[in-house]
């Protein structure tokens, strides 16, 4: 185990909680300094021994916060602490279902105007990842998968098709957030043959608006989606919510208490 691992495993919380923090530290007693380049993805992951997908959150929370930004052709940038004023809101964690169902109603705004976006813009290549990642979301279900990883990158793939870089930082910094809210849908869903199979039209209804170039059809589609998901976690019952759907639920209010455009101080990020 890796000193970041066992430091995680003693206080609690995730590996990107801790190396956020531990980037954090450097960024403010200088070792990490003012206008310089922090180090590769690489060489982060290497030195605090853990993958590059961790690194990548914890990068994107230091964004969040204004603690760094990504320039093109010089990296990943510290800038100075003092300027940076991120956006924060406090929630009520006490009640996990109205938790999921304000981050679906985030979701519902940011992901139609990224679906329509993309239907407008979209290339040939970046329609058939979309088409891809769909397939991979079945692939997974079929293969006994919860599916919620492919299930965020369809959802990135269609950021990726706006061509506008910042939807995609946003998705990454709130997938702390979506990826507990997605797991809630999809479990939700698997416990109905009718849920799961409307889960299945819907993102389809999405991929192939955005495959005819059709802006309105996807916007709709995509808040059709967001719409039926609420009523999905709406008519969970009792079983549901005292199962690992409830689990990731009460998770997730965990983390949305903490903030939606930046992590608060009295609540640790999913």
């Amino acid at each position: 185990m890796t000193d970041v691992a066992h430091d995680q495993a003693q206080a609690g919380g995730t590996l990107a909680d801790r190396v956020t923090e531990l980037m954090l530290q450097k960024i403010k007693n200088g070792e990490f300094a003012r206008h310089a380049r922090l180090p590769s993805e690489l060489a982060l992951a290497q030195r605090y021994g853990v993958s590059r997908t961790v690194i990548r959150e914890a990068v994107s929370r230091l964004k969040a916060e204004g603690l760094v930004e990504t320039r093109q052709g010089s990296g990943t940038v510290v800038l100075d602490a003092s300027l940076s004023a991120p956006f924060r809101i406090e929630v009520d964690a006490s009640d996990a279902r109205q938790a999921v169902l304000r981050v679906i109603e985030l979701r519902r705004g940011l992901e139609a105007e990224m679906a329509a976006l993309a239907a407008e813009r979209r290339t040939p290549a970046q329609s058939g990842q979309i088409m891809a990642a769909l397939l991979a979301i079945e692939a997974a279900v079929a293969d006994g998968q919860d599916g919620v990883e492919q299930d965020l990158a369809f959802h990135t793939a269609i950021s990726d098709a706006t061509g506008n870089p910042l939807y995609t930082s946003l998705l990454q910094f709130l997938s702390q957030f979506l990826r507990a809210a997605v797991e809630v849908g999809r479990i939700s869903a698997a416990q109905r043959d009718d849920f799961s199979g409307q889960l299945k039209e819907e993102h389809g209804a999405i991929a192939q608006a955005i495959a005819r170039q059709d802006a309105p059809g996807a916007r709709a589609a995509a808040h059709q989606h967001l719409d039926n998901v609420a009523l999905r976690i709406n008519a969970a019952d009792a079983r549901f919510w005292n199962s690992e759907g409830g689990e990731a639920a009460h998770k997730l209010a965990k983390s949305e208490a903490a903030a939606v455009f930046g992590a608060g101080a009295d609540a640790e990020p999913a």
